[in-house]
């Protein structure tokens, strides 16, 4: 379990930029009559399913003021590093309405302290249901990032952090030095996530995984008056870091950029402890931060991992429930993966980028029906006032976009 070189030891620091598309109010009485499932117009103009008024709030509370935190650490210490996914959802979507962000992130890109980690471009859980749909969603997210900051993206990490066995076999024939996944106990056992693993069944692939409690601390349980260590403050996480880490090689930070402003607001002293933390931590001579790629170049693996079941960083079982947990939900994905090869024989480019938007997980995600902490959270993000409308709404555009095939096969015709 030995470092390359007398590496320092590290954290590594990565955070998730996604924004869904949520889909509007949309009745049976639309179908085959309207196909503007994303509307931001007259439709819930002012409601929790506008997309341009979602984005431009979650942009003004987490965004910029992260983006700009970033920016000034990145200035005042050599040693701040930190990696970052943005979905193509996100992008399009600040393409249009905050195209600063994206500007932001170049500049931080250029220092060559930020490195961009691959994904699937609709934010999808493709990998379960269809290889090919899946390798055209990570193609395009890399040609988009390439195209956007000019570099090749070295390390993936798939939608919600959903992780197997077959899916890390499925990166290193891919070329990918590495992958990324939950630290979760069962899986684990007596050893710690703090070092690089070598994944089952792979050859060049490394794995990394993310310190889960200390990431929650933060990302989950920063503002709760109600956890027994609130509040928490950056002398007492460099302390739990510090201790966490101890003679091994890595710690592994991953949390959603929105945990920045919009999941802890601003108002609760997140974007100062987050600051005080890292000036803390850079301020110890024998730390250092890596990127995701630097951490895998800078330690050999400690040992190899497998995960034969499918580990996610949701709820509390850690699985797929969040998104396939009953029927609704595993409906609902049915239909829309049933539909590819329909929907892509058409070669009707408006067509298949609305299915391809309908497959981001967070329309499932919407029609989970748990409860107790789990469900407390699905219900925090939803838009709808139940999981049964997202349900509706969401079977009434798949009706649709099955009425526009149906127009494609009769008339050799537009349906878009």
């Amino acid at each position: 379990m030995s470092s390359s070189g007398g590496s320092k030891r590290g954290i590594v620091l990565y955070l998730h930029a996604h924004q869904p598309l949520r889909v509007r109010k949309y009745s049976i009485f639309d179908t085959a009559i309207k196909h503007d499932y994303f509307s931001e117009d007259e439709y819930d103009h002012d409601s929790d399913r506008n997309n341009e008024k979602v984005f431009r709030k979650v942009v003004d509370k987490s965004y910029r003021p992260m983006n700009a935190l970033l920016e000034k650490m990145l200035a005042k210490h050599s040693d701040f590093k930190v990696s970052l996914s943005i979905t193509g959802v996100f992008i399009e979507q600040a393409e249009k309405w905050a195209p600063d962000i994206i500007q932001t992130f170049q500049r931080m890109v250029k220092t060559g302290r930020v490195e961009i980690v691959s994904e699937t471009y609709y934010h999808s859980l493709a990998f379960f249901y269809s290889m090919v749909e899946f390798e055209h969603q990570v193609a395009m997210h890399r040609k988009k990032i390439k195209e956007l900051f000019g570099v090749d993206t070295k390390v993936f990490r798939n939608t919600e952090l959903s992780y197997n066995d077959s899916m890390a076999k499925w990166a290193d024939e891919y070329g990918f030095k590495g992958i990324m996944a939950e630290g979760w106990d069962p899986i684990l056992q007596w050893r710690s996530p703090n070092y690089i693993y070598r994944p089952s069944g792979t050859d060049n692939t490394r794995l990394l995984l993310k310190n889960y409690r200390l990431s929650d601390d933060v990302a989950f349980r920063f503002s709760d008056r109600g956890w027994p260590e609130w509040p928490l403050n950056a002398d007492k996480y460099n302390e739990w870091v510090n201790v966490a880490l101890g003679d091994q090689n890595i710690v592994n930070l991953f949390m959603d950029y929105e945990t920045f402003g919009e999941h802890q607001w601003k108002d609760t002293g997140i974007f100062d402890f987050y600051e005080a933390f890292i000036d803390k931590w850079l301020a110890n001579s024998a730390n250092t931060c890596y990127t995701v790629s630097e951490a895998i170049d800078a330690f050999e693996p400690a040992g190899e991992i497998s995960m034969p079941h499918t580990v996610t960083w949701a709820d509390t079982e850690r699985d797929l429930t969040a998104w396939l947990g009953n029927r609704m939900q595993q409906e609902a994905l049915r239909y829309i993966y049933s539909l590819e090869d329909d929907v892509i024989r058409t070669n009707d480019k408006n067509l298949i980028n609305d299915w391809r938007k309908l497959q981001t997980s967070d329309h499932v995600y919407y029609m989970c029906t748990k409860w107790f902490n789990d469900g407390d959270v699905h219900a925090y993000f939803s838009p709808y006032d139940s999981p049964y409308d997202a349900f509706l709404s969401y079977m009434n555009i798949v009706r649709d976009i099955r009425w526009r095939l149906y127009s494609h096969r009769n008339t050799g015709g537009l349906g878009g």
